[in-house]
C-alpha cells in the first residue's frame, strides 16, 4: 500500500491496514490523513459489549459511524439513539457525546472522521495491535489519555459511563 497521497489510489484487502489496540478496542486504519492528503480517516473498528468511551467532544472533526454488526446506544448533546446493523450516526464537532455497546455480542462499524488525522490521537494514546483482536482487558492510562486530547483539541468531560 501506498503510505502517502499520490492521486493514484490504492485497494485494502479484507483484514488489511494498520490496525491499533486503542482504549479497549480494535482500530485499524483504512484511509488516514496521510493517504488521503488531510480530507479524511477511515477506520474499521471493533468494540466489545459494554465499551463506553466517557463522554467527550471533538473541536477539529465531524465524527460518523456505520454499524456492520452489533448495537450501541448513542448520545449527542440532547440525543438519545439506539444504532445497530445498517445504521449511520452523524457527529458534528463542538457537541458533547459518545456510545456504549450493547447487546451480547462486540460491536463492528465503520468510523469516519473529517478531516483526517484522528489516527495521529489514536497512536499516541493506543499501541499497536499484536493480532487482529480485541485487545487484553486493562484500564487505560488517563494521564496519557487527557494530554493526547488536549493537543488533539478533545475534550474529556468525564469518566466513561462504564466505570
Amino acid at each position: 500500500m501506498t503510505t502517502a497521497h499520490t492521486g493514484s489510489g490504492y485497494l485494502l484487502a479484507l483484514g488489511e491496514g494498520r490496525a491499533t489496540w486503542f482504549l479497549g478496542t480494535l482500530m485499524t486504519v483504512k484511509a488516514g490523513g496521510e493517504q488521503t492528503a488531510g480530507s479524511f480517516t477511515l477506520l474499521e473498528w471493533t468494540a466489545p459489549p459494554g465499551f463506553a468511551p466517557p463522554p467527550h467532544v471533538h473541536h477539529a472533526e465531524d465524527e460518523a459511524f456505520y454499524i456492520l454488526e452489533g448495537s450501541m446506544t448513542v448520545t449527542c448533546g440532547d440525543h438519545s439513539w439506539q444504532a445497530g446493523p445498517g445504521s449511520f450516526v452523524f457527529l458534528p464537532r463542538g457537541q458533547v457525546h459518545g456510545f456504549t455497546v450493547t447487546g451480547t455480542k462486540p460491536i463492528r462499524g465503520l468510523q469516519l472522521t473529517v478531516p483526517g488525522g484522528f489516527e495521529r490521537f489514536m497512536d499516541e494514546v493506543g499501541e499497536p495491535a499484536r493480532a487482529p483482536t480485541l485487545p487484553p482487558q486493562g484500564a487505560p492510562d488517563i494521564e496519557r489519555l487527557l494530554a493526547a486530547a488536549a493537543k488533539h483539541r478533545i475534550d474529556i468531560l468525564g469518566p466513561s459511563p462504564s466505570e
